[in-house]
């Protein structure tokens, strides 16, 4: 039988309401076999979420302080999920062991796990499915690296035996058996890791947003959603700062060639956004995918002449880059000049050091500094090998009065990423999209 894992995010789990259309997502369909919850978030904008006051106990903890009120407004908002949803079983257990481990010295990475437990916890009563505890099949070294292949081995074989779970995001086991976080946002991965163990047909990874759309809602006024998009589009503007997905998700299920459909929790009905491995064969051309953008860099510009036949000229300014522990976002160049695009958080207290150690070893005839820069990718396998793409999008910018500074396209011909100055960033956003959609 065909399967399909669905993960919920924290907002689809914020309090009995959604936890109820929760259920009936995932009843309403006999191949949602698996289930991955988040910790609760918020159920409006002033709330907390639950993994930030778990963080907050820790804190209290290390500070010598009372952590008790703090557990209590976290137990108090699970018992208010379980009564309103009439569900007949005891959390004080749980709250018990938790305070105990707490109380003598448990790690953060057990304490900031507990909110996906104890929602693992609550939705497994709710559905009538078998609770897993992630700390059994997702294993970590050592060091803290997720050990891929024995939580893959594992995974496999333990959720053969089961014909519904539900699988708590965000933690797995190091070799000692202590409990290991991912980074924030890592229930994503847990998500995926279960989908490539199971041989999903597809990974659902349910929020409370429709899919992915073509840029910045709050630049673009009601942007198109994206329907379909590849893997490397989705890098591609994840890079340039659009987040929907924790980073490293797709890794685990892009080898297996498992689809990831973004969908929302409070919209079941809409289609999402679906993200493929490989672009269709009939992507027309002519098309783009999405346009990104961040602000906040630096442009220096480096120009000497015969640059070229400097064997060791780049290697010398990669490792001047390198003894200050800054690397670069483009390094775009030309026959006697090249460019370093850094972020303007790598260059705190740096800039003028980083200067006199280019002239003092690479000795250019000139060095520029333009700062208050802001880069926009233009994304989407539409656009290669298509005449006119680029025209389009510059004809669109010079039309709206913005000045180009910079220009960069990726060796993988799927994007265009063009440096404006931080003021036209909004600007250029709408002035592309317009061009396009």
């Amino acid at each position: 039988m065909d399967i399909k894992v669905a993960k919920f995010g924290g907002s689809s789990l914020a309090d009995a309401t959604q936890f109820l259309k929760v259920r009936d997502i995932v009843l309403s369909d006999h191949q949602r076999r698996y289930v991955v919850p988040s910790a609760p978030g918020k159920r409006h904008k002033e709330d907390t979420k639950i993994t930030d006051l778990l963080y907050l106990c820790h804190k209290q903890l290390q500070d010598h302080m009372n952590f008790y009120d703090i557990f209590d407004c976290i137990a108090k908002r699970y018992l208010e999920i379980v009564k309103e949803l009439s569900l007949d079983f005891d959390l004080e257990p749980y709250f018990l062991d938790i305070k105990k481990e707490i109380e003598e010295g448990t790690s953060l990475d057990y304490i900031a796990s507990r909110g996906e437990f104890l929602n693992g916890i609550i939705l497994s009563h709710l559905l009538e499915y078998e609770f897993v505890d992630p700390k059994d099949i997702i294993f970590f070294h050592e060091d803290g690296t997720l050990n891929i292949q024995l939580t893959d081995e594992k995974m496999k074989l333990f959720l053969a035996e089961k014909k519904n779970a539900v699988i708590p995001g965000f933690y797995g086991s190091l070799p000692n058996g202590d409990i290991k976080i991912f980074s924030r946002g890592g229930s994503d991965i847990t998500g995926a890791l279960v989908a490539r163990a199971v041989d999903a047909i597809v990974y659902e990874n349910w929020t409370d947003v429709s899919g992915l759309l073509m840029t910045d809602p709050n630049i673009v006024n009601n942007p198109k959603p994206i329907e379909r998009i590849t893997y490397r589009e989705l890098r591609e503007l994840s890079y340039m700062g659009a987040t929907v997905l924790h980073e490293e998700t797709i890794f685990p299920v892009l080898d297996a060639g498992i689809p990831i459909n973004i969908k929302n929790t409070n919209r079941p009905n809409d289609p999402g956004t679906m993200i493929i491995s490989y672009a269709d064969p009939g992507t027309p051309g002519g098309t783009i995918t999405g346009i990104a953008g961040r602000k906040d860099f630096t442009v220096i510009a480096i120009e000497k002449n015969r640059m070229k036949s400097e064997i060791n000229f780049i290697r010398k300014l990669l490792t001047i880059l390198e003894n200050n522990e800054i690397y670069f976002q483009h390094l775009p160049s030309g026959i006697d000049t090249v460019s370093i695009v850094v972020n303007d958080a790598q260059l705190e207290n740096k800039l003028d050091k980083l200067l006199n150690e280019i002239q003092q070893q690479c000795d250019p005839d000139l060095i520029e500094v333009f700062p208050n820069m802001a880069l926009i990718a233009t994304v989407g396998h539409g656009m290669a090998y298509t005449p006119g793409i680029s025209a389009k999008l510059f004809t669109a910018l010079a039309k709206n009065g913005i000045n180009v500074r910079m220009i960069d396209q990726g060796s993988s011909e799927i994007n265009i990423i063009v440096g404006v100055e931080t003021d036209d960033f909004e600007r250029a956003v709408g002035a592309i999209y317009s061009a396009f959609v």
